[in-house]
C-alpha cells in the first residue's frame, strides 16, 4: 500500500509539473500573436515542429531503454547503463551538430531561413541542449527525485516566459525612450529571433543545473550493452517518430506546398495560431494519460478489469465532448487569446478539437497492445495515420490550404483509432458501450450545431443560450450516468440532506 501512495504522489507531481509547463508554454501564444503578423509567426510554428520531430530522432528511445536496462540487475550497474545511453546520446548529438554546421546554407534553404541562417544554428542548439538534458531527466526519475525533476521542468518554463517578455515587452519599451541602455545588444528588428535565444538561454541554464546528474556519475561504456539497448529501443523510435510527424508534418511540410512564400506564411501562421486553442483537449488527455497508465499497469495481475476500462472510455469521452461544447460555445470570447490577424483560421478550431478526440480515444485503446506485449501494433497504427496525413496534406494544401491540414488530422487519427478498436477486439475485446457513446457524440454534435446556427446578434444573449445548452448537456451526464451522489466529496452532501430525487 506504502508503494502504491508513493507511486500516485510521484505521478501526481510529474503529471502536474507536465500539465502546467504546457499550459504556461500555451499561455505564450497571445504575445507571439499580437506582436507578430502571421506571416512573422509561420517560422516559428514551422521551426518548432521541426524541433519535436528532431528530438525524438536525436533521443531514439533511450529514455525508455535506459528505464528498461536499469531496472534489471543482470543488464549492469544502473550508472553502468546511464552513461552508456549517455556517451550514446552524447556522440550522436555531437555527429548531429557537426553535420547541420557543415551543411548550414542547404539546411536553411530547406527551413527557407535565408536572411537567418543564425536562426538555424540556434534551432539546432535548442535541439542538442535539450537531447543532452533528456537523459539526466530521467535519471531523476529512475532515482524517484519528482521534485527535482519538476522543479527544473517548471523553472525551465518560467526562464523562457520571463525571457520572452524581456525581449519582446521590456526591451522595446526601453529602447523606445533610452536607447542607449540596451542599444548595444538589443535590435528592435529582430522580431523572432529573440523567441529563439530566449529558448537557447533557457536550455543552456537546465542543462547547467542538471550537471550534478552529468558529472557526478561513474562513467563505464560498454558497447555490447548499448547494442542491447539500441536493439530494444528501436521500435519505441520508430513509434515515436510516426507519432511526432503526426502531430507536426502539416506544419513542416505546409512552406512547400504553397507556391507563394508570403501566402504560405500567413496561411501557416494563422492554422498554427489557432490549433493552439485545440491544446486545451490535449492538456486534458495528458491529464488523464498521467493517472490512466499507472491505473491499467497495477491491474494486469487478477481478476479481469475490462468492464473497468470500458466505463473508463465512455467518461473520457463524455469528458472531452463537455470539453469540446466548452470551448467551441464561448469561441466568441476565447478567439482573443489570438490576435485579430488570426481570426480568419477560427474555422479550424472544431475541427482539430475533434482530432485530438479522436486521438485521446486512441491512446485509450492502446492499453490493448500493452496489456497482451504486442506493442508492434502501435508501431504499424502510427505508420496508418502518417500515411494518410502525408497523402492528405500532399494532395490537398496546394488547393485548399490550411483547411486540408485540419481535415487531414481529422483523418489521420480516426483511422489510428478506428484500426485500433477493430484490431484490438480480436486480441483484447473490451466491451465498450459502443450505443452510450453514440449517444452523446451525436448529443454534443446536436447542442453544438444548435449553439453555432443561433441566429442571434447579440453576444450576451448568444452566450447566454449556449450556456443553457452547456448546463443541459451536463444535466444529461448527471441523470444518465453520473449522479451527483456518486461524487466523491459530494455525496457527502447528499448523504446528510438526501438524495432530492
Amino acid at each position: 500500500m506504502a508503494g502504491i501512495k508513493s507511486l500516485a504522489k510521484d505521478t501526481a507531481i510529474y503529471g502536474v509539473s507536465s500539465i502546467v509547463g504546457k499550459f504556461l508554454n500555451w499561455c505564450l501564444t497571445p504575445l507571439y500573436t499580437y506582436l507578430l503578423v502571421p506571416a512573422e509567426y509561420s517560422v516559428i510554428v514551422n521551426l518548432y515542429a521541426w524541433i519535436g520531430v528532431m528530438l525524438v530522432l536525436l533521443t531514439y528511445g533511450l529514455e525508455t531503454g535506459f528505464f528498461r536496462f536499469a531496472n534489471d540487475p543482470q543488464k549492469g550497474e544502473p550508472q553502468t547503463v546511464y552513461s552508456t545511453c549517455m556517451t550514446s546520446i552524447g556522440v550522436t548529438t555531437l555527429l548531429f551538430l557537426g553535420i547541420v554546421w557543415t551543411f548550414l546554407e542547404p539546411i536553411t534553404g530547406l527551413l527557407q531561413c535565408g536572411e537567418h541562417p543564425e536562426y538555424v544554428g540556434m534551432i539546432a542548439g535548442i535541439i542538442a541542449l535539450d537531447v543532452f538534458a533528456s537523459l539526466p531527466f530521467a535519471y531523476l526519475r529512475y532515482r524517484q527525485r519528482p521534485l527535482r525533476f519538476a522543479g527544473l521542468k517548471l523553472l525551465n518554463i518560467g526562464l523562457t516566459i520571463a525571457l520572452n517578455c524581456f525581449f519582446l515587452l521590456a526591451c522595446p519599451a526601453i529602447y523606445e525612450r533610452n536607447p542607449e541602455w540596451i542599444g548595444w545588444f538589443y535590435n528592435p528588428t529582430y522580431g523572432v529571433g529573440y523567441i529563439l535565444v530566449s529558448n537557447v538561454i533557457a536550455s543552456a541554464a537546465i542543462l547547467l543545473a542538471l550537471s550534478p546528474e552529468i558529472f557526478r556519475i561513474r562513467w563505464k561504456f560498454r558497447y555490447g550493452l548499448l547494442r542491447e539497448i539500441l536493439h530494444y529501443s528501436f521500435p519505441l523510435l520508430i513509434l515515436g517518430l510516426a507519432g511526432m510527424l503526426n502531430q507536426n508534418f502539416d506544419k513542416i511540410i505546409f512552406p512547400h506546398l504553397i507556391d507563394d512564400p508570403l501566402e504560405a506564411g500567413t496561411q501557416l501562421g494563422i492554422y498554427g495560431a489557432n490549433a493552439k486553442i485545440a491544446v486545451v483537449m490535449i492538456m486534458f488527455t495528458q491529464a488523464f494519460r498521467y493517472a490512466y497508465e499507472p491505473f491499467i499497469f497495477a491491474r494486469t495481475k487478477g481478476e479481469d478489469k475490462r468492464a473497468t476500462y470500458a466505463l473508463v472510455m465512455k467518461y473520457f469521452i463524455i469528458f472531452e465532448w463537455l470539453i469540446f461544447l466548452g470551448v467551441m460555445f464561448f469561441l466568441d470570447l476565447i478567439r482573443y487569446f489570438v490576435g485579430p490577424e488570426y481570426f480568419a483560421g477560427l474555422t479550424v478550431v472544431p475541427i482539430i478539437m475533434i482530432a485530438e478526440l479522436f486521438s485521446g480515444v486512441f491512446f485509450n485503446l492502446s492499453l490493448w497492445y500493452k496489456l497482451t506485449d504486442k506493442t508492434q501494433w502501435g508501431v504499424y497504427f502510427s505508420l496508418i495515420g502518417l500515411v494518410v496525413i502525408v497523402t492528405g496534406n500532399v494532395a490537398f494544401v496546394p488547393h485548399f490550404g490550411y483547411m486540408a491540414c485540419a481535415w487531414s488530422a481529422f483523418a489521420c487519427f480516426f483511422a489510428m483509432m478506428f484500426f485500433s478498436w477493430l484490431v484490438g477486439q480480436k486480441y483484447y475485446p473490451v466491451p465498450y458501450d459502443l450505443k452510450s457513446i453514440a449517444r452523446y457524440t451525436v448529443l454534443a454534435l446536436v447542442l453544438y450545431a444548435i449553439g453555432m446556427w443561433l441566429p442571434i446578434d447579440n453576444i450576451v444573449l448568444r452566450l447566454g443560450c449556449r450556456t443553457l445548452l452547456l448546463v443541459a448537456y451536463v444535466l444529461y451526464v448527471i441523470r444518465h450516468d453520473l449522479p451527483l451522489s456518486e461524487i466523491p466529496v459530494v455525496n457527502r452532501w447528499f448523504g446528510k440532506k438526501g438524495n432530492p430525487a
